[in-house]
């Protein structure tokens, strides 16, 4: 049967066929078998010989539509009834698109395009077994390109069994052209609804019901940025990721020290996963959801291998597309994974179609000003941020679609989740709160393309927010998006970065965060001067380093409590630390590739490391902890050393495993030479030996004695960074947190300026790098023309100072 009906297609033009093979189709077939068809049929010919593993199947044709519907005469009583048609009316788009499934589906097949389809699936039967389980998609000709996604318009049908199955699937896919949504966004993107055909897509199951499946994107969501893939996965068929039924896990994964071999997995983020969709035995229904056994919830889906592979398949997919489109083209991909042979497999590929088509010549931020607010707003809900931007509004909670036309322009629409049959109102919101999903979902989608801030995966949105309730819906504060009561003032800045100049100064950046890195890796810099371990080991670890190593005799219970809670996954507690440690300084790392990213080992004072879970077992108490035992004093003392030896693990595995040689790291706090030496003696034994593979170790210059010793400590480290907090304290004789004496710290004193002066002229000296990190050219303008006039290397600032400073900069340099 399959010879037959290849020598039949090889004879004819594929525009005349009724059914294709996806062997037989190719990316230049979109008027032919629609985008979804078009690109499974592009991947099985040109990247399964890649490695890629691609289900095979075959797809009816857009001729095959027209066929059918001309045969039946069914175009003038279409146009009939969409002459009544009003999409801003959400009960009149539903009368016509019932009206219109109704026509389609009250209309048999051509016996033509029946037995097409019966040849296809039993060509598939042929190679799979009789009654082979099938996906039916729907695949429209004005789909999956690169300015408009129509993604879930047109319906799906999975695990669909035998002849008649298949073409009671197929009929309902043709009527799906006629969806609610479909109309709607048609109409919005400016599709002639009589211009677009549908062709359906019928392809072998993965059997993902017993095992995973998920979405890659091949470019950063929310941020844009080009360098990271994105993947979720959760158990069971992959419909729940698409429409949000789920909070799947996240993992992020660096694209170019991947395509270079290493192991880059910058993120790995544990979803809820309360469900999956399975096949369901027997009754009128295919597919069921069943709930996830806790144990199972608390696993990764994924292992760290397959989540490698989807990375590396993304990136194969998108070189390929960006190649035959001849213009960068970022791909969101499905994927499944089969539980019976445990292969992954890519069901579908198209163009990712909001960031690729976002101008990217203008900084466009956010800034919620809380401080004019009156006072500092407790969220009301959490959840995943979609898009960086603020949105206000009432709320408007709906928990059933069928009651979407409730809805009023502007409001904020709160709900458990939404799927295609939510946009014709969504487009009218001001900004969506949802229960459930993740950064891949329906709603996160359909926000980004519309441009709205979205919050997903909130949980009990529907419950703390009210109907007429004002609120506030902020997606600018990094990932975690936060719904506050009220409408909170907020800004708008935008900056064309073209007209921005250049400086012989380099222009860094102090990033602690990494949820913002790669959002404030848009901001012209020339690299990162400052990325502080402690934000990362504050609010991502939580725990002492030391009461991870000795957890079992830790003697708070409390504390013990909260850690096993943290590190539910981790046999061996210390590993929690070295993996969170990694990934956040491999994502700040990766986010400024391959520019300098300067990292400093931590500097806690004993009160604050005191202050993490288990933290008070192991400090001392200190009278003065700012001038005590910190930095570098800490690292090779017997009462630390098996702390720092951690921090080595983690900074030997972002530089040797995730491949960025581009972190430099620098020592805080250190007193003398030969205490850096001790340092550094220290951190060979972990691996990082100065020099090996390019490794750069800095000192910070905050001592009084870094600066008079500035030769001898040239010996010893590669570079210089003046923390001009602690410079300004020590030279002064004053405590930075003594609010008796804060009205006479000033960086700006003459004494401290000297200070500076003399450091960054022995630096030069010496062949140095010397730059600054503290918090004093960001405040003052003056400072900043200061320290070029000095001929200093660089100065890292805060991000909100960057743009201002550059500014004055180039004033200076110019003359």
């Amino acid at each position: 049967m399959l010879q037959t009906t290849v020598v039949q297609l090889s004879s004819q033009s594929k525009a005349q066929a009724f059914a294709l093979p996806f062997k037989d189709v190719g990316i230049t077939d979109i008027p032919i078998v629609g985008g979804k068809n078009a690109s499974l049929g592009e991947m099985l010919q040109q990247l399964s010989p890649k490695g890629i593993n691609v289900p095979d199947g075959f797809a009816t044709t857009a001729h095959a539509y027209r066929y059918f519907i001309e045969i039946a005469g069914l175009e003038e009583k279409l146009r009939q009834l969409f002459a009544e048609l009003d999409v801003e009316d959400v009960v009149n788009l539903r009368q016509v698109g019932k009206q219109a499934r109704s026509l389609i589906l009250q209309t048999p097949f051509p016996d033509e395009l029946q037995e097409a389809i019966v040849q296809g699936y039993q060509s598939l039967c042929g190679r799979y077994g009789a009654d082979t389980d099938v996906a039916v998609r729907s695949s429209a000709t004005a789909e999956d390109l690169p300015d408009a996604s129509f993604a879930g318009q047109q319906e799906t049908y999975l695990n669909v069994h035998g002849v008649q199955g298949v073409l009671e699937a197929c009929h309902k896919c043709f009527a799906s052209i006629f969806t609610d949504r479909a109309i709607s966004y048609r109409q919005i993107k400016g599709f002639d609804h009589f211009e677009v055909a549908l062709s359906v897509g019928v392809q072998k199951m993965v059997r993902s019901d017993l095992a995973s499946s998920g979405v890659t994107f091949s470019i950063d969501t929310e941020t844009g940025f080009k360098d990271a893939a994105l993947i979720t996965a959760a158990y069971g068929l992959g419909e729940n990721v698409v429409q949000g039924a789920v909070n799947p896990d996240e993992y992020l994964v660096f694209k170019p020290t991947l395509k270079q071999g290493f192991r880059p997995i910058l993120e790995k983020r544990l979803g809820t996963k309360e469900i999956k969709m399975i096949y369901a035995i027997g009754g009128s229904k295919f597919t069921k959801n069943v709930s996830v056994p806790p144990e199972q919830r608390r696993q990764f889906t994924l292992s760290d291998d397959e989540i490698l592979t989807l990375a590396q398949w993304a990136c194969v997919i998108e070189d390929h597309y960006s190649t035959v489109r001849g213009a960068y083209t970022p791909m969101d991909i499905e994927w499944a994974k089969d539980g019976v042979t445990n292969e992954l497999f890519i069901v579908q590929a198209r163009p990712e179609t909001v960031q690729s088509q976002k101008v990217q010549n203008v900084l466009r931020t956010y800034h919620l000003l809380k401080e004019r607010s009156g006072s500092s707003p407790t969220p009301l809900a959490r959840g995943r941020a979609v898009g960086e931007m603020v949105g206000q509004g009432e709320a408007r909670v709906i928990l059933d679609v069928h009651k979407i036309d409730q809805f009023q322009a502007g409001e904020v629409l709160v709900t458990n989740r939404t799927d295609p049959d939510w946009e014709p109102i969504m487009k009218k919101a001001s900004g969506i709160v949802t229960n459930q999903g993740g950064r891949t979902c329906h709603a996160a989608i359909i926000a980004r393309e519309m441009g709205i801030p979205a919050i997903v995966g909130c949980g009990n949105a529907t419950t703390v927010l009210q109907t007429g309730q004002d609120v506030t819906v902020s997606c600018a504060e990094g990932e975690e998006g936060r719904v506050y009561g009220g409408l909170l003032p907020f800004e708008v800045n935008e900056v064309a970065l073209e007209k921005l100049p250049r400086t012989r100064t380099k222009i860094l950046m102090n990033v602690g965060n990494p949820e913002e890195a790669f959002s404030l890796s848009a901001i012209p810099n020339d690299g990162v001067g400052l990325a502080r371990m402690e934000f990362i080991i504050a609010n991502h670890i939580q725990a002492h380093p030391l009461a991870l190593l000795n957890f079992d005799e830790l003697e708070d219970e409390l504390a013990r409590y909260k850690i096993a809670e943290l590190t539910a996954q981790y046999e061996d507690k210390a590993q929690f630390f070295v993996d969170k440690l990694a990934q956040g300084i491999g994502t700040i790392a990766a986010a400024f590739y391959p520019k300098p990213v300067i990292v400093r080992m931590s500097d806690f004072k004993s009160n604050e490391y005191a202050n993490l879970l288990g933290g008070r077992q192991f400090e001392p108490h200190e009278e003065n902890p700012m001038i005590g035992w910190r930095g570098a004093s800490r690292y090779y003392d017997d009462r630390y050393r098996d702390g720092f030896a951690l921090e080595c693990q983690a900074m030997k595995r972002v530089r040797a495993e995730m491949g960025l040689v581009n972190v430099i790291l620098m020592i805080p706090f250190c007193r003398t030479p030969e205490e850096g030496q001790r340092v550094l003696t220290e951190m060979a034994i972990h691996g990082l030996v100065r020099g090996e593979n390019g490794l750069q170790v800095y000192v910070m210059c905050e001592l009084p004695s870094n600066v008079t010793l500035a030769d001898e400590f040239s010996q010893v480290f590669d570079g210089f960074s003046i923390g001009s907090n602690d410079l300004t304290q020590l030279t002064l004789g004053l405590d930075r947190d003594s609010s008796l004496v804060a009205r006479l710290f000033d960086e700006r004193d003459h004494a401290v300026k000297r200070m500076i002066q003399q450091a960054i002229a022995t630096a030069k000296q010496c062949d140095r790098k010397i730059g600054i990190c503290g918090q004093a050219p960001s405040d003052y303008p003056e400072f900043a023309r200061f320290l070029v006039e000095q001929g200093i290397d660089s100065i890292s600032l805060n991000p909100d100072s960057v743009l201002k400073t550059l500014l004055e900069i180039a004033a200076v340099e110019a003359g």
